[in-house]
């Protein structure tokens, strides 16, 4: 398919996009949604991302089937060592580099459009093509935004952001959009009655709780309490729990010193969730922590939840994302340093037997969800190619 020169700056051509953001899950996979919103609506459209040689996104990115071009870039260390001396180092050398490199890739691929969605490597490779003159976009994941996208949004031609809230952080002025965050399909596709037949449940309630996939500790500490909790007191509670990879060597063995078995009719633990469309849609009452993907799906499914912002994230982000939805009543939020098991424990006993706040917190949680993420991207993307 060739693309229409009434919608896209060169008659004939493939239209080419150009995405850089990395580092964390929560910058790639955002790209990677953005593809593919753009892919359908034009089948033809080719692709490169930029992205660190060393990052998940060279791990990522290729297996989402995208060319990834090379970039090295890194964050500076504010902690005071020898070992971050070093660092700082090299960072400064990427720095030093990174335009050079910048020019080179967009020089090579000619992009119609630039698209960065955070991280440091957007940084130099967006910056670049904004200054070559190529249509350039960011998207902003949180509501607490992070620097870079902080710095480029002076420099860019639109801003998309997840939530409002985010846009007292940056310079007044910027073209925006609230465009929401773009949630897999597949979220969507499964009825709660299906995933409860698939998960082998009844129709009890039913909690899903995870801490990510190397899990949390505190989120697993309070969770063996609360499995503990409702299987001893014999109560009508099915429960998901994903323990991630930190907690591969003592949740098992708690589970074993509770009696309480990893799996049965009303009662799933493992390592990793793999299925976590079909345990969301199953679930009554999500604990989790407080990335901008994972808010997006509840918002998306309107499921309650518990909120556990982590305290180690850049800007305390996942705090003011959590915020959003506990100021809106869909959450409730607890910052990590005032986690107990006995807080968790009488917080969920009161949702078990208050089904009417339950049901309020879904319908507040699903008020929140931008419906039309994809369409609100797509006409940022297309009204910055037919300006161009």
């Amino acid at each position: 398919m060739h693309i229409d020169n009434t919608a896209f700056p060169k008659k004939g051509d493939t239209m080419k996009v150009l995405l850089a953001g990395g580092g964390t899950g929560g910058h790639i996979n955002p790209a990677l949604a953005i593809a593919g919103i753009i892919k359908a609506h034009c089948p033809d459209a080719e692709f490169l991302f930029a992205g660190t040689p060393n990052g998940m996104e060279a791990k990522l990115v290729p297996q989402a089937g995208y060319k990834l071009a090379p970039i090295k870039v890194a964050g500076f260390q504010r902690r005071i060592s020898l070992e971050n001396i070093g660092r700082n180092a090299k960072a400064v050398w990427y720095l030093a580099n990174s335009g050079r490199r910048a020019k080179q890739i967009i020089n090579e691929f000619k992009p119609d459009i630039a698209i960065g969605t955070g991280g440091y490597v957007a940084g130099p490779i967006i910056r670049m093509a904004a200054k070559m003159g190529i249509p350039t976009a960011i998207h902003e994941q949180n509501a607490f935004p992070g620097v870079t996208n902080k710095l480029l949004a002076k420099e860019v031609d639109h801003v998309m952001l997840t939530v409002e809230e985010a846009l007292q952080y940056f310079e007044k002025g910027i073209q925006y959009t609230v465009t929401g965050l773009p949630v897999r399909a597949e979220l969507k596709q499964k009825s709660r009655a299906q995933a409860r037949a698939e998960l082998g449940f009844d129709d009890s309630f039913c909690i899903l709780s995870f801490g990510g996939s190397l899990g949390a500790g505190c989120i697993n500490e309070t969770m063996a309490e609360v499995l503990r909790w409702h299987t001893s007191k014999g109560l009508a509670v099915n429960h998901i729990h994903g323990y991630g990879g930190m907690g591969k060597d003592t949740f098992p063995q708690k589970m074993q010193e509770y009696g309480i078995p990893m799996k049965n009719s009303r009662i799933r633990v493992s390592e990793y969730i793999n299925d976590m469309d079909t345990c969301m849609a199953a679930a009554d009452l999500v604990v989790c922590r407080s990335g901008a993907s994972v808010l997006a799906e509840l918002e998306a499914l309107g499921k309650p939840s518990i909120l556990v912002p982590s305290p180690i994230v850049t800007g305390n982000h996942q705090f003011h994302n959590a915020n959003v939805l506990g100021k809106a009543g869909a959450a409730i939020v607890i910052e990590q340093k005032n986690v107990t098991a006995e807080d968790m424990i009488s917080r969920i006993e009161a949702l078990y037997n208050d089904r009417a706040k339950l049901q309020s917190m879904a319908q507040n949680a699903a008020s929140l969800a931008v419906a039309d993420t994809e369409e609100r991207i797509w006409n940022v993307i297309e009204g910055l190619l037919k300006k161009a």
